[in-house]
């Protein structure tokens, strides 16, 4: 039987497992070791959605459960550009415009987030989650060789996300760090904080 303490933290519990995939990752990459690299990436990710399925499923969504995610997430976007960097450096060199569009992508909106309210904002938008989707399979399918064009489509979703992000964090007049699923639903939030005061 699951100790009723490690349930309620299992999502976090699987976050941090997320956190401390990064450093393998990194040996993986500096050792020169890209097949281990990629089964390892996708063990990672798919830490990344059971964590936010448990979290959601069963009610154990926290505000250190969605700062843990984010901070996995943004760890693993860096140490994937390190890597390509340090396994794929020709392919790199050839799609760097892409790659540093999704990079910028992935960063400003936490920057912003980070001057505004001085804390990480975990908003995990419909379309960050999309997104990251699209980031992985097109980092996959570009670094393995097999297809260029779907981490292209990956830039336009990867942009979408990041412009709604920051507009969210520019319209919200308080923190708000866990889960905003669009600027629609922010700006109903607003709305409706803004009628319950008059």
């Amino acid at each position: 039987m699951l100790n009723p303490r490690i349930y309620r933290n299992l999502p976090n519990i699987i976050s941090s497992i997320r956190l401390l995939m990064v450093p393998i990752l990194l040996y993986l990459a500096f050792s020169q070791l890209p097949i281990f690299f990629m089964i390892l990436l996708i063990a990672t990710e798919m830490t990344d959605i059971l964590d936010g399925y448990l979290a959601r499923r069963f009610n154990l969504v926290s505000e250190l459960g969605a700062q843990l995610d984010s901070w996995g997430d943004f760890l693993v976007y860096i140490t994937m550009a390190i890597a390509a960097w340090l396994l794929w450096p020709e392919i790199l060199l050839r799609e760097k415009t892409y790659i540093l569009i999704i990079i910028s992508c992935f960063t400003l909106p936490v920057l912003v987030g980070l001057i505004k309210f001085r804390t990480w904002t975990s908003y995990h938008t419909i379309s960050a989650k999309l997104a990251v989707v699209l980031t992985i399979v097109g980092y996959f399918l570009l670094f393995t060789g097999l297809l260029d064009w779907p981490y292209k489509v990956a830039v336009v979703f990867c942009l979408y996300a990041a412009i709604e992000q920051i507009l969210i964090t520019l319209l919200c007049n308080e923190e708000r760090v866990v889960d905003v699923k669009s600027i629609w639903h922010a700006m109903k939030e607003k709305r409706d904080r803004e009628s319950s005061f008059n």
